[in-house]
Order: structure tokens, then sequence, then C-alpha cells
């Protein structure tokens, strides 16, 4: 009998012709909207995860603060970081390992094209082999950096290609970095960073004798013992820094981060955009809704002498309403279901243009929890916007209504 309901009202929808479409668009809108938003939001956090450069879950990352001047992070400050900073967060109980990294602005020469790059400083011993876990790079091409390595360099994805994306460097080519000869070992794999897609890696005593930092590091890559220690982690090392640096509460010259509170701070960001735009798509799905009672109340004055004859051939009240009010709900599911189309595409679209500026792989991922839920709540939002419309059909006294 449901079923009976579905085709009459389906063949009513596409007897009124555009009345019916433009009954559709403010729910079409309102699911549109939501759709891509949601899909474009999830690919924008994945992005923005991949920037940070760090992937594991244990890991902290301590920054000197009050910039001074543009360039890497940690690099133009008044009080920079030393590496015996690194040394006392290692002595920590809950710390396994104090990463120092510096990040460096170099002359890089390939085929007589001069660029500005940065580099970035790898550590001997084991830090050298945490240091690839916790930074999760691998070589696409050749190999990654030995403790051995003297006049070698890894260079990022993007280094190796030119803006076509053509290779310019491979592995056994030599490069000149502030005029000084190096010969690229290996090439990274692509990360989706513009950090470590655009970076070189240097072993840290080479880069030092290059540069001349001596011990003073841009940021320090803090490895927690474990997950459940990070709260408190953070909280040694702040009281470490601010002895070290001489510093009360409030008054501290330097950033003890989580991937969680960078990530959180991304999310709240992203989630006010996100509630601002449902915000939006609910005006637009309820101007939808009132759009769908003024339709199906001009098709029940419309509709007089039809509904008298069903009455006078035996149609009930029930059934007559039940006409109505699936016709009211597959006008808003077919509105759902064109907005889920075109928000999809709108976030696929989006997610191709985010690997296309950063330069990322990221995969469009389809929430068909999400689909069933807009699915449903479009049918919903049009069936109870039908209701009144259809009690009032249900009532039409069969004499008058065939009178017309």
């Amino acid at each position: 009998m449901n079923t009976d309901y579905l085709i009459l009202a389906l063949k009513n929808l596409k007897h009124r012709g555009i009345r019916s479409w433009l009954t559709l668009l403010g729910i079409f809108i309102g699911v549109t909207a939501v759709v891509a938003l949601i899909g474009l939001g999830s690919g924008l956090q994945a992005a923005v995860g991949a920037q940070f450069g760090i992937s594991a879950t244990q890991v902290i990352t301590v920054q000197a603060g009050g910039l001074n001047s543009y360039g890497p992070p940690g690099s133009g400050v008044v009080d920079k970081l030393t590496t015996g900073d690194a040394d006392a967060i290692e002595k920590l109980s809950a710390v396994e390992m104090a990463i120092p990294r510096n990040i460096e602005t170099i002359r890089v020469e390939i085929d007589d094209e001069l660029s500005i790059m940065s580099a970035m400083s790898i550590p001997y011993g084991e830090k050298k082999k945490r240091g690839w876990e916790v930074l999760d790079i691998e070589a696409e091409y050749g190999r990654l950096l030995q403790d051995s390595d003297l006049k070698k360099i890894i260079i990022g994805n993007t280094v190796s290609k030119d803006e076509s994306g053509s290779s310019i460097v491979e592995t056994g080519d030599k490069i000149l970095i502030n005029e000084e000869k190096f010969e690229v070992i290996g090439i990274l794999e692509k990360k989706g960073s513009l950090i470590f897609d655009n970076i070189i890696l240097i072993n840290n005593g080479v880069l030092e004798d290059l540069i001349g930092y001596g011990d003073e590091t841009d940021m320090i890559a803090v490895v927690i013992k474990d997950a459940d220690l990070m709260d408190r982690a953070a909280e040694d090392i702040k009281k470490l820094m601010r002895k070290r640096r001489d510093v009360d509460i409030g008054e501290e010259n330097f950033e003890v981060s989580t991937p969680e509170a960078m990530l959180d701070t991304v999310n709240s960001v992203l989630g006010g955009v996100q509630a601002f735009i449902i915000i939006i798509a609910s005006i637009s799905i309820l101007v939808g809704a009132l759009g769908i009672v003024n339709t199906m109340t001009t098709s029940v004055l419309e509709r007089r002498r039809e509904i008298g004859i069903m009455k006078a051939i035996g149609a009930k009240n029930g059934q007559i309403f039940m006409q109505f009010f699936f016709e009211s709900g597959m006008l808003g599911f077919i509105g759902g279901l064109v907005g889920i189309i075109f928000g999809t595409l709108i976030g696929i679209a989006g997610i191709a243009g985010i690997n296309g500026f950063l330069g990322s792989e990221l995969t469009p991922v389809i929430d068909f929890v999400l689909i069933g839920g807009a699915l449903f709540g479009s049918f919903a939002v049009g069936a109870i916007a039908g209701i009144a419309p259809a009690m009032d059909a249900a009532k039409q006294n069969p004499v008058e209504a065939l009178r017309g």
C-alpha cells in the first residue's frame, strides 16, 4: 500500500512540473551546503594535520616565543632555545627523548636557477633513527642519511621537480647550497606538507658548519614514553622551561604544543565556520519547508474535485491524508537527494583543489551515515511540512469538493 502512495505521489509531482522543482530549491540548497561543508571540513582537518610534520601521537613540540622577524618556525626570536634545554627536557621522567631541530634558510642553485629554501638538521645516532619515525620520513628514491654522510643531502619531493611536475633532480646529482656542492642521496616520498615537500635534510654537524648556529636550536621535538603521560609531560616541560628562562606563569617566552592542542585549535576554528554555515543551511531548509506547505496547500485547493471523486468512490480520510503526506515527503526527499549529489561533487572538487594547492594526496570520503541521515531528514522535513495540508485534504466534504 505504501508503494502505491509513493508511485502516485511521484506521478503528481511530475505532473506539476516546474512548481515542484522550485519548491525543492530550499531543501536542495540547505542539504548541499551541509554535505559539502562536512566533506570539505574533513579534508581540511587532514590537510592541516599533515602540515604539522609530526604524525606520532606521543610528541610534544617546544618552540621559543617572541618572534621578531619572518622565517621558519623559531628562527626569528629574541631568546632562542638551546641544546642545553633539550638535554634538560630529556631528563624528565615522562620523556623518552628530546630531539633538537634547526630549520635554516639557505640559497640553493639547481640548473643555474637560484632559489631560497629551508634546510632541516638531522641528529645523529639513536635520535636520527627515532627522528625518522617521529617525522614519518621515508625515501621514495635513494636512501636516508647516515651518520657518516658529510656533503650529502635528502630533498623533498617538490624540490626535485619543476612547476610542470617534471624531474629536475635525481639521486646522485649535485647541487649548490650556499655555494658549496652537495650530493643528493635521497628524495622523500610526497607527504602533502608544505614543510616536508619543500625541505632539504642535512646532518646536524654539516648544517651547523654551513650556517654556524652553535648550540642554538629552533625547536625541540619531545618524544613521550606513553601517550597517557602527554598532559603531565607538557606541564613538567613548562615548569622546567620557566625555571631555565627565569619567567613567571603568564609571562612565558616559549610555547609547548601537543598534537591534540594544535588540532583542537584548528578544529575549533573549523567548527565555528561549520556552525555558521549550518545555521544558514537551516534557514534555507526552513524556507524550503514553508515552500512545501504553500505548494501542498495550493495543491489541495486545486485538486478538490479529485479529492471529492476519491471520497465518492470509497476512499477513506486516512488514505487521502497518506497520499498528500507522502507527496510532501517526496518533495523533501528528492530535494535532499539532489542536494546530496551536488554537495558530494562539491566536496570532491574541494578536496581536489586542496590537493592541487598543497600538493597533498587526500582521498575524498563519502559518509554513508551522513547521506542516510540527510535523506531521512529531508523526507521528514517535507512530510512534517505537509501534515497540515494533508489533514485539510482529508477533512474535505465530498459533496462540496465535487461542486469545486
